[in-house]
């Protein structure tokens, strides 16, 4: 066996500084982490070569003492832990002392600093961990550092660095993501001599939010503020139809410090299930606070990951906030028509005339001055509502005691799953569950009857055998004739309050089942029965289907029920879960009408009804929107008749 030597001080240090230093946006963040603990309110962050050759942070924090700056770059040296239990409550960005040696230890640093009750501050060079010059200096309050050739002494590093502007991206990415971390204090990003981002600092994380990622982001999010047991969060997430191509997106900051969990994302993803499209994922800016007590963040060298105490309450923190932000939003789309240009300077060349832009824009973002165009909307606008499939009969009942004179228009044939559900805010009951809550009654206001009527929506006919067109208000409504049907055969189904759609069959379906399956058939038999099923197990492993939902008939059962018995028994933990609900989309998709399919006027109407009343239905299960309007003010300003 070879002898074993103690490794010298050099290559030590080399070996614990790629631990930390992996590349210049790893300097970046452990530089601009000191700053912020420092207590700095502005901070300038210089790159040059995609900070392969000269890096600048500049702040106005606290400073160090002439004594301390040497010291600052040992290994292990820190301010702010002094015994063991200073782990347990670690509220720093910063608190392992390996940021300045590790950088220190692979670069060529100068140091400028200075104390506010000093007269002079303190000039420091450090090559390779070793000092080249410590002395006293002029330099204004606060802290300025530059590394120069990073790597320098470390050639095998050098060779794994990307190009110039992968590099300078990645220190960006690190820089917005401490800037939306810390909306209080102003960034200001340089990179080859030109600022690339400035924000504001006004504590506003909205504005933190604006100045990273740009307007159009930033309209298109929702506000998230929620509490469960000790945890908050806050932030935004955003509207399910602008959801992303991939995660990059995703932000999450636990007490003031961007981590990668994927846990968080998990959570995030769940509140979003049936929102969004496949292959797309929701974005966020989500600040989540809790005791420092409750995590553990001295499990990563870089400080990237935490650890939870109690994971499970996290996440539902998490779902909770995210699913209630949704659900007190419209989600309901108006369609806006702009012209590319003025319609008057082409009078006689129509040939020339640029196409119209068609552009789905949210209606609580509408331009002020098309609503100053448009005509006054009724008070009686869409109702908000709040659905929880679970206790929709509870629901039901707390409507008829609101609106006691008030009778809904109910379908012929859907006469009990259609009625506007009551209106109310969450609470928790369990996980992924919701308790409806009325809220308090509003001040009574003088009205005259007619504008204590109820809205109401008229189909005045049908587009291109798929697209309802119907009148409601001053507007027009164009609904997605298969997306919607889909989407309300989902909730059904999803609901387990199908028991009135259950329709005898003369000759019951027999399917053979695995053994495994046709057990977790007869154990979920009170769900079955809910979601509008009945079934004979009498000849085990034979199934035998005697029931069926209304909406389901004229499928083929022979693959409908194989498919809900796996699914079953791959979830019979949970049957709640993302792949029990994937199952259910399919039948409902497969179930739904049909574009070109021939519906007369009543069938159009009755599903209008039941779209324009509930909003939960404003997505079909695969995410693509279900409606959108046209307000009169818009067709009419179209025309040129305002």
């Amino acid at each position: 066996m070879p002898k074993i030597n103690v490794l010298n001080k050099e290559i030590s240090e080399l070996i614990a500084a790629g631990e930390v230093i992996e590349r210049p946006s790893s300097v970046i963040k452990e530089l601009v982490e000191n700053s912020v603990d420092a207590g700095a309110r502005h901070i300038t962050v210089e790159i040059k070569n995609g900070g392969a050759t000269y890096m600048r942070v500049t702040d106005d924090g606290c400073g160090m003492a002439f004594d301390d700056v040497p010291t600052a770059f040992l290994r292990h040296a820190t301010s702010k832990i002094v015994n063991k239990t200073d782990l347990d409550n670690i509220c720093t960005l910063g608190f392992r002392g390996e940021a300045l040696a590790s950088v220190a230890a692979v670069s060529r640093v100068e140091l400028m600093t200075k104390l506010p009750s000093e007269t002079y501050g303190t000039l420091y060079r450090i090559e390779g961990s070793e000092e080249v010059l410590h002395e006293r200096s002029g330099c204004p309050d606060g802290t300025t550092i530059i590394i120069r050739d990073l790597f320098y002494n470390v050639p095998a590093r050098q060779k794994f660095m990307k190009k110039d502007v992968t590099e300078a991206n990645a220190v960006s990415q690190i820089l917005q993501k401490i800037t939306l971390s810390h909306p209080e204090v102003s960034f200001r990003m340089i990179r080859d001599n030109r600022t690339e981002f400035n924000s504001g600092g006004d504590g506003e994380l909205f504005t933190a939010v604006y100045a990273v990622y740009g307007r159009d982001f930033a309209r298109d999010l929702i506000p998230v503020d929620y509490e469960f047991e000790g945890i908050k969060v806050g932030g935004y997430v955003i509207k399910p139809l602008y959801a992303k191509n991939n995660r990059t997106f995703q932000n999450f900051f636990v007490n003031g410090r961007y981590v990668k969990s994927r846990l968080c994302s998990s959570a995030l993803e769940s509140a979003f299930t049936n929102m969004v499209m496949t292959g797309k994922f929701p974005a966020c800016v989500l600040m989540i606070d809790l005791p420092p007590s409750a995590m553990d963040v001295n499990i990563h060298p870089a400080k990237a990951e935490v650890r939870f105490t109690n994971e499970k309450t996290v996440s539902d923190a998490i779902y909770f906030a995210v699913k209630n932000a949704l659900m007190n939003d419209g989600l309901i789309y108006e369609f806006e028509l702009k012209p590319n240009t003025d319609w008057t300077k082409h009078e006689e060349k129509a040939e020339e005339l640029p196409q119209q832009e068609f552009i789905f824009t949210p209606v609580d973002k509408i331009e002020e001055t098309e609503k100053a165009i448009a005509e006054p909307v009724s008070a009686a606008s869409v109702p908000v509502v709040k659905v929880d499939p679970i206790s929709e009969t509870k629901q039901t009942e707390e409507r008829h005691e609101a609106q006691p004179d008030s009778e809904p228009v109910v379908p012929k044939d859907e006469a009990a799953g259609t009625k506007p559900q009551a209106i109310g805010d969450f609470k928790y009951i369990s996980a992924k569950s919701f308790e409806s809550v009325p809220k308090p009654v509003p001040a009574v206001r003088t009205e005259t009857p007619a504008e204590e009527k109820k809205t109401s929506i008229r189909v005045i006919g049908e587009a291109f055998k798929n697209y309802i067109m119907a009148e409601a208000d001053n507007s027009i409504i164009m609904i997605d004739k298969h997306a919607a049907h889909e989407r309300i055969i989902f909730e059904r189904l999803k609901s387990r309050n199908c028991r009135q759609y259950s329709q005898m069959l003369i000759s019951g379906v027999k399917v053979l089942l695995p053994l495994n399956e046709f057990d977790a058939m007869e154990n979920n038999t009170e769900l079955l029965a809910d979601m509008g099923f009945q079934f004979d197990f009498s000849e085990k492993p034979c199934i035998i289907a005697t029931a069926v939902p209304t909406f389901l008939m004229g499928l083929d059962f022979d693959e409908i029920i194989p498919e809900i018995a796996e699914n079953l028994y791959m979830c019979r933990q949970n049957p709640q879960t993302h792949i029990f609900d994937d199952m259910l989309h399919t039948i409902a998709c497969k179930s739904a009408i049909k574009a070109n399919d021939k519906n007369d006027i009543t069938e159009l109407q009755s599903l209008a009804e039941q779209v324009y009343f509930n909003d939960n239905i404003r997505h079909c299960p695969h995410g693509r929107p279900v409606m959108f309007t046209m307000t009169k003010g818009n067709i009419e300003h179209q025309f040129r008749r305002t």
